[in-house]
């Protein structure tokens, strides 16, 4: 049942207490990410980054397929609130209160366990294909064979967290997903980074396997974080984290006694969808893993995880937490309505957001280009700073506005759809395939234009993708007695001049900051921030 009025209120605060902890979480990978790879990035070669993004992207394809539909599925669930009358005592109410959360917990920890069932065909099969279809240059690099199946069993190891991982989530209890995924990021990082250093002490060539080292660290430490933080749970809320047989007055609710209809089917019309929007997220890595060289990978992968950093430490947990206040404050009641100042609050929360993202956005389109190519100079050594890198991640800076928009609007679409509507939501996406494949083929064989033209093609599925999701809400609050203008998530139009103004002018050969010293540059970028 969605919570009442009080309870809404409770909810939105620990949304915005949980976002602040996810951030936290992002920062911190982040930075010890980012620590380790300035460490080995001076002996790294393009070619050897290009296999580890090759990598990450056999490690999320394996992940994503296993348990993305599990999770957003889940996330429909949240914790079941007693409704008693009032001549019922206090006993009767906690007692029913317990017991449904007791159900919901249980619920949610059975499901999914599919993760896990999904995991083993999944594992095999990317595996399989990864080896088979890798680049020739590949399999001539030392222990890349061991890098796959190494990355292939962490990648399972880690699905086997699921049921924590739902638990932690249906109770947004962000601080202890913190306390586990912070010590966890720092020890891949360290593993990927004295793995790198033994091999140069010793004079070998560890290829990507200090990368595959780094995800086994990693899901090692997520099992036994995981595993010691939420030891107390299963007693104290009276459930398991087994997949037993649910004891509830309405057995027609689950299939075989312990998996949620609701839930499972919910999890089966997300499943297509999830596999149109991997491919529409990582068409840029498929289409360079498939059609350039290693080298270019590598290359692509620096700018994108560097131009990136703002989009993981920031906007991903932000639509995390988003997603489930979302859920939490638009899961109907049992009569199938949702409370409008629910619905309120969530509108509330969206335009908040993209009024936020808007002037992020003012900020970025001017700065972002002429700033972190320098940045990319001082730490990233010789190897590194070429024009090809700068103005790549010059362009990539125009890409983070557009994935912030889109991430927050579609966190709403997969909270709020029916299952009707996320079919629907489905068959619009293969259209964004084309749209994408479409530009790709625009930029990249005819405008010859490669690494660049991705990110435009990039930047154009974004915006479709996000005019269909804006579409959405506002159909979805004007079914719920509400509406979304464009003047209720615009931004004052001085600030839009201003920016353009700032864009043009810095993008201009003759006036560009990138002649200045880095002390003038950031002191002209710090004043355009004070004066928006």
């Amino acid at each position: 049942m969605p919570p009442n009025g009080a309870q809404a209120g409770d909810v939105v605060a620990s949304s915005a207490s949980g976002t602040t902890f996810l951030i936290l979480i992002q920062l911190a990978s982040r930075v010890f990410t980012f620590a380790s790879n300035q460490l080995i990035l001076h002996s790294l070669s393009p070619i050897v980054l290009g296999i580890a993004a090759q990598l990450e992207l056999y490690q999320v394809s394996i992940l994503y397929f296993s348990r993305e539909s599990i999770r957003l599925a889940i996330q429909r669930q949240p914790l079941a609130q007693a409704s008693t009358s009032k001549r019922q005592g206090f006993k009767q109410l906690e007692s029913a209160s317990r017991d449904g959360q007791s159900e919901a917990s249980q619920s949610v920890v059975n499901v999914s366990y599919l993760s896990l069932l999904l995991g083993i065909p999944s594992a095999i099969v990317f595996t399989l294909l990864y080896e088979r279809l890798a680049p020739k240059q590949a399999h001539g690099i030392p222990f890349f064979r061991e890098s796959v199946i190494v990355t292939g069993m962490a990648s399972f190891m880690e699905l086997s967290i699921e049921p924590c991982f739902a638990v932690i989530q249906q109770n947004m209890w962000y601080d202890k997903r913190a306390a586990v995924e912070m010590p966890a990021a720092f020890l891949k990082s360290l593993t990927t980074c004295c793995a790198f250093i033994y091999a140069s002490r010793t004079g070998q060539n560890a290829g990507a396997l200090p990368f595959a080292l780094g995800y086994m660290a990693y899901s090692i430490a997520l099992i036994f974080g995981y595993s010691f933080s939420l030891l107390w749970a299963a007693d104290e809320r009276r459930f398991s984290f087994l997949p037993v047989r649910i004891q509830s007055s309405n057995v027609s609710d689950y299939f075989l006694g312990r998996f949620s209809h609701r839930l499972t089917s919910i999890a089966a019309s997300v499943s297509l969808q999830s596999l149109v929007k991997h491919v529409l997220t990582q068409g840029d890595s498929m289409m360079l893993a498939a059609l350039s060289s290693l080298e270019d990978q590598g290359i692509y992968s620096l700018a994108s995880n560097y131009g990136g950093l703002i989009a993981r430490i920031v906007f991903q947990p932000l639509e995390e937490s988003s997603r489930n206040l979302f859920s939490t404050l638009l899961s109907p009641d049992k009569s199938g309505k949702r409370d409008k100042q629910h619905v309120r609050l969530a509108k509330d929360h969206v335009v908040d957001l993209l009024r936020a993202y808007q002037l992020l956005a003012v900020l970025i389109f001017p700065l972002g280009p002429v700033m972190v190519p320098r940045g990319l100079q001082i730490l990233g050594g010789r190897q590194w700073a070429s024009s090809n890198v700068g103005d790549l991640l010059s362009l990539y800076c125009y890409y983070i506005p557009f994935l912030a928009f889109n991430g927050i609007t579609e966190a709403f679409v997969s909270s709020a759809a029916s299952p009707r509507e996320i079919r629907k939501q489905t068959a619009w996406m293969g259209v964004f395939s084309v749209c994408y494949a479409l530009a790709a083929f625009l930029f990249l064989e005819i405008g010859s234009m490669g690494a660049y033209g991705l990110v435009l093609a990039n930047i154009v599925n974004m915006i479709v993708r996000t005019l269909w999701s804006y579409n959405f809400i506002q159909s979805y609050l004007r079914r719920h007695g509400d509406d979304l203008i464009i003047g209720d998530v615009s931004i004052q139009p001085a600030s839009y001049i201003t920016g353009a103004i700032a864009t043009a002018t810095l993008a201009s050969p003759a006036l560009s900051i990138s002649s200045l010293g880095i002390i003038s540059a950031i002191s002209l970028s710090g004043a355009y921030c004070l004066l928006m």
